[in-house]
Protein backbone atom coordinates (compact mmCIF):
# COMPACT_ATOMS: atom_id res chain seq x y z
CA UNK A 1 0.00 0.00 0.00
CA UNK A 2 1.63 3.25 -1.13
CA UNK A 3 1.62 6.54 0.77
CA UNK A 4 -1.28 8.00 -1.21
CA UNK A 5 -3.48 5.02 -0.37
CA UNK A 6 -2.44 5.14 3.29
CA UNK A 7 -3.50 8.78 3.56
CA UNK A 8 -6.75 8.01 1.74
CA UNK A 9 -7.45 5.17 4.16
CA UNK A 10 -6.72 7.48 7.10
CA UNK A 11 -9.21 10.01 5.74
CA UNK A 12 -11.83 7.33 5.13
CA UNK A 13 -11.36 5.96 8.65
CA UNK A 14 -12.56 9.23 10.15
CA UNK A 15 -16.01 8.69 8.62
CA UNK A 16 -17.04 5.44 10.39
CA UNK A 17 -15.33 6.71 13.55
CA UNK A 18 -17.54 9.81 13.62
CA UNK A 19 -20.64 7.95 12.47
CA UNK A 20 -20.53 5.45 15.31
CA UNK A 21 -20.42 8.24 17.89
CA UNK A 22 -24.02 8.96 16.96
CA UNK A 23 -25.26 6.13 19.16
CA UNK A 24 -22.40 4.89 21.33
CA UNK A 25 -21.51 8.29 22.78
CA UNK A 26 -25.04 8.77 24.09
CA UNK A 27 -25.50 5.36 25.73
CA UNK A 28 -23.81 6.34 29.06
CA UNK A 29 -25.96 9.47 29.42
CA UNK A 30 -29.32 7.83 28.66
CA UNK A 31 -30.21 7.23 32.34
CA UNK A 32 -29.41 10.89 33.13
CA UNK A 33 -31.51 12.00 30.16
CA UNK A 34 -34.38 9.82 31.37
CA UNK A 35 -34.25 11.42 34.83
CA UNK A 36 -33.95 14.97 33.48
CA UNK A 37 -36.85 14.62 31.04
CA UNK A 38 -38.90 12.09 33.03
CA UNK A 39 -38.79 9.45 30.27
CA UNK A 40 -39.77 5.81 30.27
CA UNK A 41 -37.28 3.11 29.28
CA UNK A 42 -38.92 2.81 25.85
CA UNK A 43 -38.84 6.59 25.27
CA UNK A 44 -35.15 6.59 26.20
CA UNK A 45 -34.40 3.74 23.78
CA UNK A 46 -36.04 5.77 20.97
CA UNK A 47 -33.15 8.26 21.18
CA UNK A 48 -31.06 5.43 19.69
CA UNK A 49 -33.75 3.84 17.53
CA UNK A 50 -34.94 7.06 15.84
CA UNK A 51 -31.39 7.85 14.80
CA UNK A 52 -30.82 4.42 13.29
CA UNK A 53 -34.16 3.78 11.57
CA UNK A 54 -34.04 6.93 9.35
CA UNK A 55 -30.42 6.08 8.54
CA UNK A 56 -31.34 2.53 7.58
CA UNK A 57 -34.23 3.68 5.40
CA UNK A 58 -32.35 6.43 3.55
CA UNK A 59 -29.02 4.65 3.06
CA UNK A 60 -30.12 3.02 -0.23
CA UNK A 61 -30.87 6.47 -1.68
CA UNK A 62 -27.41 7.66 -0.62
CA UNK A 63 -25.86 4.63 -2.29
CA UNK A 64 -27.80 5.24 -5.49
CA UNK A 65 -26.74 8.90 -5.61
CA UNK A 66 -23.12 7.95 -4.92
CA UNK A 67 -23.14 5.46 -7.82
CA UNK A 68 -24.27 8.20 -10.19
CA UNK A 69 -22.56 11.34 -8.91
CA UNK A 70 -19.62 10.17 -6.81
CA UNK A 71 -18.93 9.08 -3.24
CA UNK A 72 -17.40 12.32 -1.91
CA UNK A 73 -20.35 14.35 -3.17
CA UNK A 74 -22.52 12.29 -0.81
CA UNK A 75 -20.18 11.85 2.17
CA UNK A 76 -19.28 15.51 2.77
CA UNK A 77 -22.84 17.00 2.78
CA UNK A 78 -23.98 14.01 4.84
CA UNK A 79 -21.40 14.81 7.51
CA UNK A 80 -22.58 18.43 7.60
CA UNK A 81 -26.20 17.30 8.04
CA UNK A 82 -25.12 14.88 10.78
CA UNK A 83 -23.49 17.73 12.72
CA UNK A 84 -26.51 19.98 12.21
CA UNK A 85 -28.79 17.36 13.78
CA UNK A 86 -26.57 17.31 16.86
CA UNK A 87 -26.88 21.10 17.14
CA UNK A 88 -30.68 20.91 16.93
CA UNK A 89 -30.89 18.27 19.68
CA UNK A 90 -28.34 20.00 21.91
CA UNK A 91 -29.97 23.42 21.52
CA UNK A 92 -33.37 21.96 22.45
CA UNK A 93 -31.97 20.59 25.70
CA UNK A 94 -30.01 23.77 26.43
CA UNK A 95 -32.95 26.15 25.94
CA UNK A 96 -35.44 23.70 27.49
CA UNK A 97 -38.41 25.55 26.02
CA UNK A 98 -41.41 23.72 24.61
CA UNK A 99 -41.41 19.99 23.82
CA UNK A 100 -37.73 19.36 24.54
CA UNK A 101 -37.89 15.60 24.07
CA UNK A 102 -39.73 15.93 20.74
CA UNK A 103 -37.16 18.40 19.38
CA UNK A 104 -34.30 16.15 20.53
CA UNK A 105 -35.94 13.28 18.63
CA UNK A 106 -36.30 15.55 15.56
CA UNK A 107 -32.59 16.40 15.78
CA UNK A 108 -31.74 12.72 16.07
CA UNK A 109 -33.80 11.97 12.95
CA UNK A 110 -31.86 14.66 11.05
CA UNK A 111 -28.63 13.10 12.31
CA UNK A 112 -29.78 9.67 11.14
CA UNK A 113 -30.53 10.96 7.64
CA UNK A 114 -27.05 12.48 7.56
CA UNK A 115 -25.48 9.27 8.86
CA UNK A 116 -26.96 7.42 5.88
CA UNK A 117 -24.36 9.02 3.64
CA UNK A 118 -21.33 8.37 5.84
CA UNK A 119 -19.90 4.95 6.76
CA UNK A 120 -21.72 2.80 4.14
CA UNK A 121 -20.56 5.11 1.35
CA UNK A 122 -17.07 5.16 2.86
CA UNK A 123 -17.08 1.34 2.63
CA UNK A 124 -18.07 1.57 -1.03
CA UNK A 125 -15.32 4.13 -1.68
CA UNK A 126 -12.82 1.83 0.06
CA UNK A 127 -13.89 -0.93 -2.32
CA UNK A 128 -13.33 1.48 -5.25
CA UNK A 129 -9.85 2.54 -4.12
CA UNK A 130 -8.42 -0.87 -3.18
CA UNK A 131 -8.19 -3.96 -5.38
CA UNK A 132 -9.29 -7.40 -4.18
CA UNK A 133 -5.77 -8.18 -2.92
CA UNK A 134 -5.78 -5.23 -0.49
CA UNK A 135 -9.51 -4.75 0.01
CA UNK A 136 -9.98 -7.03 3.02
CA UNK A 137 -7.08 -5.37 4.86
CA UNK A 138 -8.41 -1.87 4.08
CA UNK A 139 -11.93 -2.83 5.12
CA UNK A 140 -10.52 -4.37 8.30
CA UNK A 141 -9.06 -0.93 9.09
CA UNK A 142 -12.46 0.68 8.35
CA UNK A 143 -14.24 -1.78 10.64
CA UNK A 144 -11.53 -1.25 13.28
CA UNK A 145 -12.09 2.53 13.05
CA UNK A 146 -15.79 1.86 13.50
CA UNK A 147 -14.98 -0.31 16.50
CA UNK A 148 -12.48 2.18 17.91
CA UNK A 149 -15.20 4.80 17.74
CA UNK A 150 -17.40 2.47 19.78
CA UNK A 151 -14.56 2.08 22.31
CA UNK A 152 -13.83 5.78 22.67
CA UNK A 153 -17.40 7.04 22.47
CA UNK A 154 -18.79 5.70 25.78
CA UNK A 155 -15.81 7.20 27.64
CA UNK A 156 -16.02 10.44 25.64
CA UNK A 157 -19.78 10.65 26.17
CA UNK A 158 -19.39 9.97 29.88
CA UNK A 159 -16.57 12.51 30.29
CA UNK A 160 -18.39 15.29 28.42
CA UNK A 161 -21.62 14.29 30.14
CA UNK A 162 -20.07 15.26 33.48
CA UNK A 163 -20.51 18.89 32.39
CA UNK A 164 -24.24 18.37 31.86
CA UNK A 165 -26.11 15.40 30.39
CA UNK A 166 -26.77 16.99 26.97
CA UNK A 167 -23.21 18.30 26.43
CA UNK A 168 -22.22 15.30 24.22
CA UNK A 169 -24.77 16.46 21.61
CA UNK A 170 -22.57 19.51 20.95
CA UNK A 171 -19.52 17.33 20.21
CA UNK A 172 -20.96 16.13 16.90
CA UNK A 173 -20.63 19.35 14.84
CA UNK A 174 -16.92 19.79 15.53
CA UNK A 175 -15.99 16.19 14.81
CA UNK A 176 -18.08 15.96 11.64
CA UNK A 177 -16.47 19.15 10.32
CA UNK A 178 -13.00 17.62 10.82
CA UNK A 179 -14.05 14.39 9.11
CA UNK A 180 -15.50 16.28 6.15
CA UNK A 181 -12.24 18.21 5.79
CA UNK A 182 -10.21 14.98 5.88
CA UNK A 183 -12.34 13.39 3.15
CA UNK A 184 -12.10 16.52 1.00
CA UNK A 185 -8.31 16.89 1.27
CA UNK A 186 -6.97 13.33 1.52
CA UNK A 187 -9.05 11.29 -0.91
CA UNK A 188 -8.94 11.38 -4.68
CA UNK A 189 -11.89 9.45 -6.01
CA UNK A 190 -11.00 7.03 -8.85
CA UNK A 191 -12.28 7.96 -12.30
CA UNK A 192 -14.91 5.71 -13.80
CA UNK A 193 -13.82 3.77 -16.87
CA UNK A 194 -17.33 3.60 -18.29
CA UNK A 195 -20.17 6.07 -18.66
CA UNK A 196 -22.99 6.01 -16.14
CA UNK A 197 -25.73 3.69 -17.37
CA UNK A 198 -29.27 4.86 -17.99
CA UNK A 199 -31.46 4.45 -14.86
CA UNK A 200 -33.43 1.57 -16.40
CA UNK A 201 -30.22 -0.27 -17.26
CA UNK A 202 -28.78 0.41 -13.81
CA UNK A 203 -31.78 -1.01 -11.97
CA UNK A 204 -31.94 -4.01 -14.30
CA UNK A 205 -28.31 -4.77 -13.43
CA UNK A 206 -29.08 -4.47 -9.69
CA UNK A 207 -32.01 -6.85 -10.07
CA UNK A 208 -29.75 -9.24 -11.97
CA UNK A 209 -27.17 -9.16 -9.17
CA UNK A 210 -29.80 -10.04 -6.60
CA UNK A 211 -31.14 -12.74 -8.90
CA UNK A 212 -27.70 -14.34 -9.20
CA UNK A 213 -26.53 -13.80 -5.62
CA UNK A 214 -29.70 -13.78 -3.54
CA UNK A 215 -28.47 -16.38 -1.04
CA UNK A 216 -25.09 -14.70 -0.51
CA UNK A 217 -26.43 -11.17 -0.14
CA UNK A 218 -29.42 -11.95 2.08
CA UNK A 219 -27.37 -14.25 4.33
CA UNK A 220 -24.70 -11.56 4.74
CA UNK A 221 -27.35 -8.88 5.35
CA UNK A 222 -28.98 -11.04 8.04
CA UNK A 223 -25.69 -11.83 9.79
CA UNK A 224 -24.49 -8.21 9.82
CA UNK A 225 -27.82 -6.92 11.08
CA UNK A 226 -28.06 -9.53 13.84
CA UNK A 227 -24.49 -8.89 15.02
CA UNK A 228 -25.18 -5.21 15.68
CA UNK A 229 -28.70 -5.91 17.01
CA UNK A 230 -27.13 -8.10 19.70
CA UNK A 231 -24.21 -5.76 20.46
CA UNK A 232 -26.30 -2.60 20.89
CA UNK A 233 -29.09 -4.43 22.70
CA UNK A 234 -26.56 -5.76 25.21
CA UNK A 235 -24.89 -2.34 25.59
CA UNK A 236 -28.26 -0.70 26.25
CA UNK A 237 -29.09 -3.33 28.87
CA UNK A 238 -25.60 -3.05 30.37
CA UNK A 239 -25.86 0.75 30.72
CA UNK A 240 -29.07 0.47 32.74
CA UNK A 241 -27.82 -2.57 34.67
CA UNK A 242 -24.62 -0.79 35.79
CA UNK A 243 -26.62 2.29 36.75
CA UNK A 244 -29.21 0.43 38.83
CA UNK A 245 -27.04 -2.23 40.45
CA UNK A 246 -23.72 -0.50 41.05
CA UNK A 247 -24.52 3.24 40.81
CA UNK A 248 -21.28 3.80 38.91
CA UNK A 249 -20.21 7.30 37.98
CA UNK A 250 -20.28 8.17 34.29
CA UNK A 251 -16.55 7.70 33.62
CA UNK A 252 -16.36 4.24 35.22
CA UNK A 253 -19.54 3.19 33.43
CA UNK A 254 -18.16 4.47 30.13
CA UNK A 255 -14.98 2.45 30.62
CA UNK A 256 -17.02 -0.66 31.44
CA UNK A 257 -19.13 -0.24 28.30
CA UNK A 258 -15.96 0.19 26.25
CA UNK A 259 -14.56 -3.27 27.10
CA UNK A 260 -16.66 -5.39 24.69
CA UNK A 261 -16.35 -2.89 21.87
CA UNK A 262 -12.56 -2.64 22.38
CA UNK A 263 -12.36 -6.40 21.93
CA UNK A 264 -14.58 -6.11 18.86
CA UNK A 265 -12.34 -3.40 17.38
CA UNK A 266 -9.09 -5.31 17.94
CA UNK A 267 -10.61 -8.51 16.59
CA UNK A 268 -11.92 -6.67 13.49
CA UNK A 269 -8.49 -5.22 12.73
CA UNK A 270 -6.65 -8.53 13.15
CA UNK A 271 -9.29 -10.40 11.14
CA UNK A 272 -8.98 -7.91 8.28
CA UNK A 273 -5.21 -8.50 8.14
CA UNK A 274 -5.53 -12.24 7.69
CA UNK A 275 -8.59 -12.97 5.58
CA UNK A 276 -7.42 -11.41 2.30
CA UNK A 277 -9.12 -13.48 -0.45
CA UNK A 278 -9.45 -16.65 1.63
CA UNK A 279 -13.13 -17.15 1.05
CA UNK A 280 -13.43 -20.42 2.95
CA UNK A 281 -11.81 -18.69 5.94
CA UNK A 282 -14.28 -15.80 5.65
CA UNK A 283 -17.23 -18.17 5.90
CA UNK A 284 -15.62 -20.04 8.81
CA UNK A 285 -15.02 -16.79 10.72
CA UNK A 286 -18.63 -15.65 10.25
CA UNK A 287 -19.91 -19.00 11.58
CA UNK A 288 -17.40 -18.94 14.45
CA UNK A 289 -18.48 -15.41 15.41
CA UNK A 290 -22.13 -16.46 15.45
CA UNK A 291 -21.20 -19.52 17.50
CA UNK A 292 -19.39 -17.40 20.10
CA UNK A 293 -22.38 -15.06 20.33
CA UNK A 294 -24.76 -17.99 20.76
CA UNK A 295 -22.70 -19.57 23.54
CA UNK A 296 -22.22 -16.24 25.34
CA UNK A 297 -25.93 -15.42 25.20
CA UNK A 298 -26.84 -18.85 26.60
CA UNK A 299 -24.33 -18.63 29.47
CA UNK A 300 -24.61 -14.91 30.30
CA UNK A 301 -27.81 -15.01 32.43
CA UNK A 302 -26.95 -18.28 34.23
CA UNK A 303 -24.75 -16.63 36.84
CA UNK A 304 -25.13 -13.58 39.08
CA UNK A 305 -21.34 -13.21 39.13
CA UNK A 306 -20.47 -9.86 37.55
CA UNK A 307 -17.10 -11.08 36.22
CA UNK A 308 -18.69 -14.02 34.41
CA UNK A 309 -21.34 -11.69 33.01
CA UNK A 310 -18.68 -9.34 31.62
CA UNK A 311 -16.73 -12.30 30.22
CA UNK A 312 -19.82 -13.38 28.28
CA UNK A 313 -20.44 -9.84 27.02
CA UNK A 314 -16.78 -9.64 25.95
CA UNK A 315 -17.12 -12.83 23.91
CA UNK A 316 -20.07 -11.23 22.13
CA UNK A 317 -17.73 -8.36 21.19
CA UNK A 318 -15.12 -10.82 19.89
CA UNK A 319 -17.78 -12.68 17.91
CA UNK A 320 -18.96 -9.47 16.24
CA UNK A 321 -15.34 -8.56 15.47
CA UNK A 322 -14.81 -11.91 13.74
CA UNK A 323 -17.89 -11.43 11.58
CA UNK A 324 -17.83 -7.84 10.32
CA UNK A 325 -14.66 -7.69 8.13
CA UNK A 326 -15.50 -10.92 6.21
CA UNK A 327 -19.09 -9.80 5.71
CA UNK A 328 -18.05 -6.35 4.47
CA UNK A 329 -15.42 -7.85 2.16
CA UNK A 330 -17.93 -10.29 0.65
CA UNK A 331 -20.48 -7.52 0.06
CA UNK A 332 -18.08 -4.99 -1.48
CA UNK A 333 -16.44 -7.66 -3.65
CA UNK A 334 -19.71 -9.05 -4.97
CA UNK A 335 -20.28 -6.20 -7.48
CA UNK A 336 -18.28 -3.83 -9.65
CA UNK A 337 -17.58 -0.16 -8.97
CA UNK A 338 -20.60 1.17 -10.88
CA UNK A 339 -23.09 -0.66 -8.65
CA UNK A 340 -21.11 -1.02 -5.42
CA UNK A 341 -22.60 2.07 -3.77
CA UNK A 342 -26.18 0.80 -3.75
CA UNK A 343 -25.36 -2.80 -2.73
CA UNK A 344 -23.01 -1.68 0.04
CA UNK A 345 -25.57 0.89 1.19
CA UNK A 346 -28.30 -1.74 1.39
CA UNK A 347 -25.97 -3.74 3.61
CA UNK A 348 -25.25 -0.64 5.68
CA UNK A 349 -28.98 -0.02 5.93
CA UNK A 350 -29.76 -3.39 7.45
CA UNK A 351 -26.86 -2.92 9.87
CA UNK A 352 -28.39 0.37 10.98
CA UNK A 353 -31.74 -1.34 11.43
CA UNK A 354 -30.00 -3.91 13.61
CA UNK A 355 -28.57 -1.10 15.74
CA UNK A 356 -32.03 0.48 15.89
CA UNK A 357 -33.80 -2.72 16.87
CA UNK A 358 -31.43 -3.87 19.62
CA UNK A 359 -32.11 -1.25 22.33
CA UNK A 360 -35.86 -1.07 21.59
CA UNK A 361 -36.25 -4.86 21.63
CA UNK A 362 -34.32 -5.26 24.87
CA UNK A 363 -36.30 -2.41 26.48
CA UNK A 364 -39.59 -4.08 25.51
CA UNK A 365 -38.60 -7.66 26.39
CA UNK A 366 -36.53 -7.20 29.56
CA UNK A 367 -39.64 -7.20 31.80
CA UNK A 368 -39.72 -10.92 30.94
CA UNK A 369 -36.26 -11.26 32.53
CA UNK A 370 -32.76 -11.32 31.07
CA UNK A 371 -32.73 -15.13 30.82
CA UNK A 372 -35.56 -15.60 28.28
CA UNK A 373 -34.43 -12.54 26.30
CA UNK A 374 -30.85 -13.85 26.03
CA UNK A 375 -32.01 -17.29 25.00
CA UNK A 376 -34.40 -15.97 22.36
CA UNK A 377 -31.56 -13.94 20.83
CA UNK A 378 -29.20 -16.94 21.14
CA UNK A 379 -31.68 -19.02 19.13
CA UNK A 380 -31.71 -16.30 16.44
CA UNK A 381 -27.89 -16.31 16.31
CA UNK A 382 -27.80 -20.10 16.01
CA UNK A 383 -30.41 -20.05 13.22
CA UNK A 384 -28.36 -17.40 11.38
CA UNK A 385 -25.24 -19.59 11.66
CA UNK A 386 -27.18 -22.45 10.02
CA UNK A 387 -28.36 -20.12 7.22
CA UNK A 388 -24.81 -18.90 6.59
CA UNK A 389 -23.52 -22.49 6.55
CA UNK A 390 -26.07 -23.51 3.93
CA UNK A 391 -26.32 -20.47 1.69
CA UNK A 392 -22.89 -18.82 1.55
CA UNK A 393 -21.12 -21.09 -0.92
CA UNK A 394 -17.39 -20.50 -1.33
CA UNK A 395 -17.21 -22.10 -4.76
CA UNK A 396 -19.69 -19.57 -6.09
CA UNK A 397 -17.88 -16.77 -4.32
CA UNK A 398 -14.55 -17.65 -5.92
CA UNK A 399 -16.14 -17.14 -9.29
CA UNK A 400 -17.83 -13.86 -8.38
CA UNK A 401 -15.00 -12.18 -6.46
CA UNK A 402 -12.82 -9.92 -8.63
CA UNK A 403 -9.18 -10.93 -8.99
CA UNK A 404 -6.52 -9.10 -7.08
CA UNK A 405 -4.41 -6.32 -8.56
Amino acid sequence: MDTRHKWALAGLSTVPFVMVLGNSMLIPILPAMARALDLTSLQTSLVITLFSVPAGLTIPLSGLVSDYFGRKLVIIPALVLYGLGGLIAGAAALIDAGPTYAIIIAGRIVQGIGAAGTAPIAMALTGDLFGAGQRSKALGVIEAANGFGKVVSPVLGAAVGLIIWFAPLFVFPGLTALAALAVWLLIKEPQRKTERPAPATYFQSIIKIFGEKTALLLSAFLAGSLALFVLFGILFFLSEHLEQRYHLNLIIKGLALAVPVLLMSVTSYVTGLFIRRRLTLMKALIITGLGLMTAALILMPLSENTYLFFTAVSFIGIGVGLMLPPLTTLITSSVDLAKRGLITSLYGGVRFLGVAGGPAAFALLLPLGIRPVSWIVAAAALATAVIVTIYIKTGRLTKDTPPGP
